[in-house]
């Protein structure tokens, strides 16, 4: 788990046309939410966060206005479509030793068995509750040797230690499919066989 250091400043400005401007300035326009209060609306540096947010479930830890600190991790990220430049942030803060709820990225490692089989991620990221600054970055599950027709579920998935599930344990998280042949349209077979 990494933890960034990030300096924020407090907004009052709000809208399409603020927004533009706190971009403009190659920065990005963020709210703080937690439990039971009020969000807290921030501008982050752009560059920062960018590099911060690619660390997955990256806990942040924000120097508000010079003075007050608070960790958070990212819920929402809203980045532009096509030019892919973050356009808004949703933070919420979290406390050393709370549980939250995140989703950490399902790997996998080996071949499956000979044949041609194919490997479908039905979900690719599997929630978990872990500590704030203890999330998990992911999980690795070994297919060596799944044939066609084998199911892998959350509760079969090795958590790191002190990760819990946040789902059914009888979700299926990866299967494997047999190939299929594609088959010849109906007039070629009859022309084919004459």
């Amino acid at each position: 788990m990494s933890e960034v250091k990030i300096s924020a400043a407090t907004r009052t400005e709000f809208g399409k046309g603020a927004a533009r401007r706190i971009r403009r300035d190659n920065n990005v326009p963020g709210v703080v939410y937690e439990h039971g209060l009020e969000p807290l609306h921030v501008t982050l540096p752009g560059h920062e966060l960018l590099m911060a947010l690619r660390t997955p479930n990256v806990l942040i830890e924000l120097l508000i206005d010079g003075k007050e600190t608070q960790l958070a991790i990212p819920k929402a990220v809203q980045r532009d479509p096509l030019k892919g430049f973050l356009e808004h942030v949703d933070l919420l803060k979290v406390k050393r030793g709370e549980t939250v709820q995140v989703e950490i990225y399902v790997q996998t490692e080996g071949e499956l068995a000979p044949g041609g089989n194919l490997l479908e991620h039905v979900i690719p990221t599997l929630p978990v509750e872990a500590e704030a600054t203890d999330i998990p970055d992911g999980v690795t599950v070994s297919i060596e040797g799944l044939e066609a027709g084998a199911t892998i579920l959350a509760k079969d998935i090795p958590l790191p230690s002190g990760a819990t599930l946040a789902v059914d344990g009888e979700t299926v998280v990866l299967q494997v499919l047999s190939a299929q042949a594609e088959e010849a349209p109906e007039g070629e077979d009859e022309a084919a066989e004459a």
